[in-house]
């Protein structure tokens, strides 16, 4: 799964990147070094403009909160347990099959955080987890694959700040060998050619959808120990993505 990661990477960089007018991006985010669900977080999506005759998908860049609530559901609080979307079964799935149709975002991370259990043994019982900090090698960004749907409050007002709540999931899959020696799963991904078709909201077929992410290339990943503070969504900053030793992750 992705259950935590870092987004740092400034707004004038992904504008820049992802090629987005600056007047269909939302304000910028302070960087976040351990972005957690229910936190807001910049995610690049497209949408075919209603203010112009122009009827070609235009990206935005938005500030959208982590975990999904599909538009039907009946109590957002549903997308704090929806942060994650399978690979497998995101197009056949009832809460991410229309999102997935026509609702596909790419969600800019500067690396994620995962679990590997340690032969220490917590005051529960339970093993001491060690959290490694995955990132792109020769890359400040990692594209993941997502998703992201509109919610309706209809206990408000159209003109309410509150009346629309928009949501994304991270889409997840079997883990390489970069990942895989940490976790069985890991996010999708997807490169700088396909995106223009993967954001397309007027590309419905989903198998094709489907071919257009795959986990981060064999070798694409640096991998390493980090210090358990990011064990704490309270903790924030840039030592949380820094290296420990071997002996200090044990």
């Amino acid at each position: 799964m992705c259950g935590r990661y870092a987004s740092t990477t400034s707004r004038k960089t992904l504008l820049e990147t992802f090629e987005i007018d600056p007047e269909r991006a939302d304000p910028e985010m302070a960087p976040d070094y351990n972005v957690a669900p229910t936190k807001t977080s910049p995610v690049v999506i497209a949408r075919v403009p209603k203010d112009t005759e122009d009827d070609q998908p235009q990206r935005q860049l938005r500030n959208l909160k982590w975990g999904l609530t599909p538009f039907w559901a009946k109590d957002p609080k549903i997308g704090s347990r929806m942060i994650n979307a399978r690979a497998e079964t995101v197009h056949e799935k009832p809460a991410y099959r229309q999102s997935f149709k026509s609702r596909r975002a790419l969600i800019p991370v500067s690396g994620f955080y995962e679990w590997f259990p340690t032969d220490e043994v917590g005051k529960s019982g339970r093993p001491l987890k060690q959290p490694y900090y995955i990132h792109p090698a020769e890359s400040d960004i990692l594209p993941l694959a997502g998703i992201f749907d509109f919610w309706r409050n209809h206990d408000v007002p159209d003109e309410d700040p509150d009346a629309w709540l928009v949501t994304f999931s991270v889409i997840t899959t079997d883990a390489t060998d970069d990942v895989g020696h940490v976790h069985d799963r890991m996010p999708m991904s997807v490169v700088p050619e396909n995106w223009a078709d993967w954001l397309d909201p007027t590309n419905t077929d989903v198998d094709y959808a489907r071919s257009l992410m795959a986990p981060p290339a064999t070798g694409s990943l640096a991998t390493y120990p980090v210090s358990k503070a990011v064990n704490n969504v309270r903790n924030n900053g840039e030592g949380l993505m820094k290296p420990i030793s071997a002996e200090d992750a044990h």
